[in-house]
C-alpha cells in the first residue's frame, strides 16, 4: 500500500513573534485537515519565528491517486499560505512504500 509524504518550507515574513507564527500554522493545518484525509505536523521546532516546516502523510491503495491527491495537496496550501500572508518556500514529495 503506498504511503507518500509532502514536506513544506513556508516562509511568514509577517511573524514577529511565536504568536503570529502559530496563527499562521494553525490555520493552515485546520484548514488542511478540514479538505483533506491526511495528517499533518510541524517539524521543526519552532524557534524561528518567520519560517515552519510542515510534514504531510497520506496513505492511499493506489499511487496513482496517491499522486494526483499530493498535488491537491501542495496547491492547496499554496494557495491557503498566500491567502494567510505567508509563503512557500519550497515542498517535495517522496513515496515511503508502494
Amino acid at each position: 500500500m503506498p504511503v507518500a509524504k509532502l514536506t513544506v518550507e513556508i516562509e511568514i515574513p509577517h511573524a514577529h513573534s511565536l504568536k503570529d507564527r502559530r496563527q499562521l500554522v494553525r490555520a493552515l493545518k485546520d484548514r488542511l485537515r478540514h479538505a483533506f484525509n491526511l495528517t499533518i505536523a510541524e517539524l521543526d521546532s519552532g524557534e524561528i519565528w518567520n519560517r515552519a516546516t510542515l510534514g504531510i502523510a497520506v496513505i492511499s491503495g493506489s499511487r496513482s491517486y496517491l499522486t494526483g491527491q499530493l498535488q491537491e495537496i501542495d496547491q492547496a496550501i499554496h494557495r491557503i499560505t498566500q491567502s494567510l500572508g505567508g509563503q512557500v518556500i519550497d515542498s517535495y514529495a517522496e513515496f515511503l512504500s508502494e
